[in-house]
């Protein structure tokens, strides 16, 4: 969830749910252990880090002093997976999630007021996870969108029809002013935010496959200037490589939660 989005002061200018709606705004790690969690990612990926308002058990991800990332150390009390999970940026949290249910997806958690926003953890109808914020987001927000993460990918069951529950939910390809553009490629889906490529959606999962790799789910991909590098560390570290190629890997960190290293590059 989005442990502390900061309040925002001084004279830059603050980028709000309402302007970038259907994007994806932030993403979270939900770990067993902050202190492993911290070791693991500041070695993989270089991460600083700082307290985060809600507590002990919650943490800012740093890169180059801006907020990339946020975790929660609430796996084990809580009871929840361990796992990446993106947030949207929605105009109203109550529509979403009627949308949510009205369309069949589930609802983990929320809304919950956490200030200057409002929040919610759902699950779409074949069971990916992911997130909503409604609210005013970090005062240098434009600095993470063309950071970190690259993008964020959803692999499903049906690409199409999952288009249409993310679409229906979060204003996909509406008439409103802004909202993110919907495109066809190559069998993929291809979902753009002022022209840059901020998510993907690809079909074959399968939904009840015993491999939660397989199962529908968001992958989340974070931009890096050396994957080799990065492959090393996560096995140094704990972690684990299910795949690698000259540009790309995928990897578990020492807790189980999957996640992308992808060689920066532009988004087009």
């Amino acid at each position: 969830m989005n442990h502390d989005m900061p309040t925002p002061s001084g004279t830059k200018d603050v980028v709000s749910s309402h302007s970038v709606f259907g994007a994806p705004c932030w993403v979270s790690l939900t770990s067993r252990d902050v202190k492993a969690t911290e070791e693991f990612y500041g070695a993989v990926l270089g991460w600083q880090w700082r307290p985060a308002k809600l507590g002990d058990r919650f943490r800012i991800a740093l890169a180059d002093g801006s907020p990339v990332a946020g975790i929660a150390g609430v796996a084990s009390m809580w009871q929840m997976a361990v796992a990446w999970t993106p947030y949207f940026a929605v105009r109203s949290a109550d529509d979403a999630v009627a949308r949510v249910q009205e369309r069949m997806g589930t609802v983990a958690v929320g809304p919950i007021s956490l200030p200057p926003g409002r929040a919610a953890l759902l699950a779409d109808r074949d069971g990916a996870t992911f997130g909503i914020w409604e609210g005013d987001l970090f005062t240098d927000w434009e600095t993470w969108r063309n950071a970190q993460p690259a993008f964020i990918t959803l692999h499903t069951r049906d690409a199409f029809d999952a288009a249409i529950f993310y679409g229906e939910v979060l204003d996909w390809a509406s008439e409103s002013p802004g909202c993110c553009e919907v495109h066809y490629e190559g069998g993929e889906v291809v979902l753009r935010s002022r022209g840059d490529v901020v998510a993907r959606i690809e079909s074959g999962a399968l939904e009840a496959a015993p491999d939660p790799t397989i199962r529908p789910h968001w992958q989340v991909h974070f931009s890096v200037d050396d994957v080799e590098a990065c492959t090393r560390a996560a096995e140094l570290h704990g972690g684990s490589v299910l795949s690698k190629g000259s540009d790309e890997a995928v990897l578990r960190d020492h807790d189980g939660a999957q996640f992308t290293v992808t060689a920066r590059r532009g988004r087009s």
